[in-house]
């Protein structure tokens, strides 16, 4: 779901080169001071970050994953139930797989009532290896793994990040994409580091109830945060002049940045973090994992993730997952 370096395509002139992203330095000095008047407040968010540094997200996500830990652990208990086999699977004829409703170039649903986006292409390539029909089943945020759980999906897609609290009540496959943590800017403002932006005189665009909120009030206590409810919306700040930068997962925003062709945007050099988000099982079906897990090296070996990728979101991965056989 933020510049790190830059992911430049045809269309959108003055965003880097992918090759250019430079890995996070987790050496990165983080400051924890606390914005005075309080006035932003974000939830918390799914991944936590490695390193001492990344102090204040780690505790936003414990918050958070306790309560995903808490639902997924209500469900297991009163419903106790099995996850179907993948001999079930294809005994039905049908795989139930989770996505977000409401995640623009993911999931969602176009004028004909029909689901399109990045998720869907990739759910009806698995289901065509498996030789099976999709159900395609909507999970808001919160309920990918408690429905995992519970049994009521076989399979979960919606940028789903590997982080260890969660792969304690189910398993990943290898990964599926990335999300970058980084910041999108034009060239209007300089800054080679995101820790750049930090400064009096700097307005961030975000959206209310996201958990950047929340870290960018803690380590970046200097800049004001102008809130609004939309991906679009935030693209249409910073394009207009309202705001001066995004900090968020930037390739989930990059799409928008086609509807300003008049701007020159840029992705920040150094990335922030990168996450991995792969396809949530559920534990211990370890027959459809092994499939889905072969199925995925030859999707991303082909070239299709990326190209699937890039049709929907308008720009390449910041950062592509490398196929290998062992992984």
């Amino acid at each position: 779901m933020p510049a790190l370096c830059g992911c430049e395509r045809a269309s959108t002139p003055g965003i880097d080169s992918p090759s250019n992203l430079a890995m996070f330095d987790m050496r990165t000095k983080v400051r924890f001071a606390h914005k005075s008047d309080g006035s932003h407040q974000g939830l918390p968010g799914p991944a936590p970050l490695l390193g001492r540094d990344m102090g204040v997200r780690y505790m936003l996500k414990r918050h958070f994953l306790a309560g995903i830990t808490g639902i997924a652990m209500a469900a297991m208990a009163t419903t106790a139930v099995h996850a179907k086999s993948l001999d079930d699977i294809l005994s039905d004829d049908v795989i139930r797989i989770g996505i977000n409703p409401n995640f623009p170039n993911m999931s969602t649903r176009n004028d004909a009532g029909d689901w399109e986006g990045f998720d869907i292409d990739v759910g009806n390539a698995l289901a065509a290896q498996l030789g099976v029909e999709v159900e395609w089943v909507p999970t808001e945020t919160p309920q990918r793994v408690p429905f995992l759980v519970s049994d009521r999906i076989d399979l979960s897609l919606g940028a789903l990040t590997r982080n260890t609290e969660r792969a304690k009540l189910i398993d990943y496959t290898v990964p599926l994409h990335t999300e970058v943590l980084a910041v999108l800017a034009t060239d209007k403002i300089d800054g080679g580091s995101w820790e750049d932006f930090n400064k009096d005189g700097v307005t961030l665009a975000n959206m209310r109830g996201n958990w950047t909120v929340g870290w960018i009030e803690e380590n970046m206590p200097n800049v004001e945060i102008e809130l609004v409810d939309t991906l679009a919306d935030t693209v249409r700040l910073v394009a207009q002049g309202r705001a001066d930068a995004i900090v968020e997962n930037i390739d989930f925003f990059m799409a928008f940045t086609e509807n300003y062709s008049d701007v020159n945007w840029r992705v920040v050099e150094n990335p922030i973090f990168v996450a991995y988000c792969a396809i949530g099982v559920s534990q211990g079906n370890d027959n459809l994992t092994e499939v889905l897990n072969i199925a995925l090296h030859g999707l991303h070996s082909s070239g299709m993730i990326n190209e699937t990728w890039e049709k929907h979101y308008g720009a390449p991965m910041l950062r592509t997952v490398n196929p290998d056989p062992y992984f």
